[in-house]
């Protein structure tokens, strides 16, 4: 099995709490994404990912490059 093929990875960081709006204020995924990420494919968990992403930057966790 090649790279490609291979299932991603969660991006759980062991930092499990919901915060007001159920997104985990570890990983930034919402509690149905969680839920669902083991039934989800590669392409579905990379917009989840990237979902993720823009959450953690709006909640200023990460920077924006400039």
């Amino acid at each position: 099995m090649d790279e490609s093929q291979r299932s991603l990875r969660s991006p759980c960081v062991q930092v499990c709490a919901l915060d007001e709006q159920d997104v985990c204020i570890g990983c930034h995924r919402t509690a149905a994404e969680i839920t669902a990420w083991g039934r989800l494919d590669n392409e579905q968990r990379r917009m989840v990912l990237q979902r993720s992403l823009e959450r953690a930057r709006t909640a200023g966790v990460l920077s924006v490059p400039s």
